[in-house]
């Protein structure tokens, strides 16, 4: 595992910035794929998912930054803006696109519910391409494990100067095989339930697929965890979860009322 992709002189191309760019395409394709089920044109898909992915990366590199301030950034600012060295964090940029995504769509009167369940599938199989640069680039790192699952790092690399280079989970591939087998179950979704349950489903779904993944992250210290215990990503996804859950049931009834009187 080695971060950079190509070296041509002075340029340099690293694997996490070429893996979120796969990513981004992947998402773009199966937004555009599935647009006609939230009653968007191919126009208004293609500007939302510029807009989400804009406010995504802008959103995750804030909240690394916020994270990392006073070990990476201070007295080094340009570093800030170099986000081909890896640093994103999701939910950061998951917030904020989603509030790009509900501006656009009340400003082009969208179904904005329908919208998020379009882009929920694209969002899970985006993710799991950018674990796999995480994983190339050596970031978000995995615990300690001497089971056949573990790897080494290159001498050098994050892990390895952590752990002295010992074999470590590789937790971005697990989070990664996670969001691919997800993406799945929600296309299911989206083509066979009703509004909403595709975009609660996936709250749920991740926030527990999140949950369970970073107690086998290694790259946090003490001090940077809730309570001694839970990491800020858990934290998160314990708020996810259940929110998730009261969208689904409310959608899942309203679904049920609305065949109920049909029916009648």
């Amino acid at each position: 595992m080695h971060p950079i992709f190509l070296q041509l002189g002075p340029l340099t191309i690293r694997w996490y910035g070429v893996m979120a760019a796969v990513g981004f395409l992947l998402a773009a394709a199966l937004i555009t794929l599935n647009r006609k089920r939230a009653g968007m044109s191919e126009n208004q898909a293609s500007t939302l998912t510029f807009i989400a992915i804009i406010c995504g990366v802008t959103g995750a590199r804030i909240f690394y930054v916020m994270e990392n301030w006073s070990t990476q950034f201070r007295g080094n600012f340009p570093e800030v803006f170099r986000i081909d060295h890896g640093g994103l964090v999701f939910y950061g940029g998951f917030f904020l696109a989603m509030a790009g995504i509900i501006t656009y769509c009340r400003m082009a009167k969208l179904d904005m519910i329908r919208v998020m369940d379009v882009f929920t599938p694209g969002l899970a199989l985006g993710h799991a391409v950018g674990r796999i640069g995480c994983f190339l680039n050596g970031c978000c790192f995995g615990k300690i494990t001497h089971s056949w699952l573990g790897v080494h790092y290159p001498e050098g690399s994050g892990p390895a100067m952590r752990f002295a280079e010992a074999p470590v989970h590789p937790v971005q591939l697990y989070e990664a095989g996670g969001n691919i087998l997800l993406t799945v179950f929600l296309l299911i979704l989206l083509r066979r339930s009703g509004r909403g349950i595709t975009m609660a489903a996936y709250m749920v779904l991740y926030g527990a697929l999140r949950f369970g993944d970073e107690f086998f992250r290694g790259d946090y210290h003490y001090n940077e965890l809730w309570l001694g215990i839970f990491t800020p990503g858990q934290v998160i996804g314990l708020l996810l979860i259940p929110a998730g859950i009261f969208i689904l049931i409310h959608f899942v009834r309203k679904h049920g009322q609305q065949n109920h009187q049909i029916d009648h």
